[in-house]
């Protein structure tokens, strides 16, 4: 049975944090889809892990950087702020053990949850033993309240200070943010500064008007399998060869971020979701997160163009180009699309406007985030060295005629130990992807393409 427990709030070692345009629309859409969409970081262990350990580590998670509630405001166009979460989702400890064959189902239940930003209810940690002896541990957060990196620098400063008392050593929590001192003219204050912000905002789209990203391509008009109206998108976790990997971009003039990428298309292609010769808009993460960054969310999507030709490799060589164009056009504002810079205008709008335009609008076909060994930083717990990490947006289950509303595509996450690369892909159209065993039947037959050998969770 799950219930909340209350955390004491910290102090906060930095002024007031105002929610982010991407933070503001992530409520948004939480408003209008609930948790359509979580983030997890999920360890495998060989060993053991005592309820113990993993209840210590909760305690600092509920006292750190992810331990935030939304505060609203009253002052019309100010902007809502961060205070330290009061409230936190107990530990979910389950003494029922897990088969080999239960892995990835456990892992995807885990985003069965439901948050609340407003009272800090933003993130859940879980563990479970294993059949083998082992431990499958997951930490499921809202991408209301953290993006990837904010998970990975809260988890590793919770894992630093395991031997701390939470009570006395808040640590990250320090930087979630503070109620202002005056706060009817501090949001006073705030508000015309959002007005402001707009006025610039709409002077840059004029100017950036021309701008244009890739277009994603429509969902192509097929009959529509016979499904549940509720429908889980299909999921799959595989690990490969680091130095098999680099090799197979290295012979096809790419990089191991473009094969990935490539790797995303053509499942994409292969599923029958584009046609041949289609341009499949890529959308890459890219964090802009900084030392001691209060920001709940700190990245932002670099979109490319990729062409996918029926039985041919994608182009590596293509995809590198792509990605330079991308980031160079990222870092000047001229470059930028108009719409990015009416972030501030999308803040202030009225919600019921907002859900107008969300209802309408499309899913990424194809996203690919490469975190490199970034996870690696968290992979052991008090000496316990996880065999693999992986973190992965996780697309819950939901409506099927709302995936097929939103035309959302193919997710891909990577993560290596230096060693091995653990992939995670999800295909989350229920027409092209029915099923894990047709998502995998196609990820077998891309992978082999590559030259590359599969070990599937």
């Amino acid at each position: 049975m799950t219930r909340t427990i209350s955390t004491p709030p910290v102090s906060s070692g930095v002024g007031v944090n105002r929610l982010t345009a991407d933070d503001d629309l992530f409520l948004k859409l939480h408003s209008l889809y609930g948790n359509a969409l979580v983030n997890q970081l999920a360890w495998r262990f060989d060993e053991p892990l005592a309820p113990e350990l993993l209840a210590r580590f909760h305690a600092h998670l509920a006292r750190g950087f992810l331990a935030r509630r939304v505060q609203p405001t009253r002052v019309p166009f100010a902007r809502p702020y961060w205070l330290p979460a009061t409230e936190a989702l107990p530990l979910s400890w389950d003494p029922v053990l897990v088969a080999d064959d239960e892995i990835l189902d456990w892992y995807f239940a885990q985003s069965r949850v439901d948050f609340d930003p407003e009272t800090g209810k933003v993130w859940r940690l879980s563990a479970v033993p294993t059949m083998v002896g082992g431990t499958l541990v997951s930490l499921v957060t809202s991408h209301v309240a953290s993006d990837g990196g904010a998970v990975l620098f809260a988890v590793g400063d919770a894992l630093a200070r395991l031997d701390e008392s939470p009570h006395f050593a808040p640590g990250s929590g320090q930087l979630v943010g503070a109620r202002p001192q005056h706060t009817l003219s501090a949001n006073a204050i705030d508000a015309g500064r959002q007005l402001g912000a707009v006025a610039k905002g709409i002077r840059a789209a004029i100017v950036t008007r021309g701008v244009t990203e890739p277009d994603r391509n429509p969902r192509s008009v097929q009959p529509e399998l016979p499904l549940p109206d509720r429908w889980s998108p299909a999921d799959l976790v595989v690990q490969l060869d680091l130095a098999e990997w680099n090799a197979a971009a290295t012979r096809h003039s790419g990089t191991t971020n473009g094969l990935l990428i490539a790797l995303g298309a053509g499942i994409l292609g292969r599923s029958g979701r584009v046609g041949d010769t289609a341009d499949i808009r890529v959308d890459i993460p890219h964090s802009t997160r900084t030392p001691n960054d209060p920001r709940a969310n700190a990245t932002t999507g670099l979109p490319i163009s990729v062409t996918y030709r029926t039985g041919d490799r994608i182009d590596l060589a293509s995809i590198r180009t792509a990605v330079k164009a991308a980031v160079t056009a990222y870092r000047d504002p001229a470059t930028t699309p108009a719409l990015q810079h009416l972030q501030p205008l999308q803040m202030i709008l009225p919600r019921f406007i907002l859900h107008r335009f969300a209802r309408t609008a499309k899913a990424p076909e194809c996203l690919c985030t490469n975190l490199g060994e970034t996870a690696q930083g968290v992979a052991t717990i008090a000496g316990h060295q996880a065999s693999a990490v992986l973190m992965r947006p996780v697309v819950c289950t939901n409506d099927t005629a709302m995936f097929r509303r939103v035309e959302v595509g193919v997710n891909l996450s990577l993560c290596t130990n230096g060693h091995t690369i653990t992939l995670a892909v999800t295909g989350a159209d229920p027409d092209h992807f029915p099923t894990r065993t047709a998502l995998r039947t196609l990820l077998i037959a891309e992978l082999e393409s590559w030259g590359l050998t599969p070990h599937f969770w």
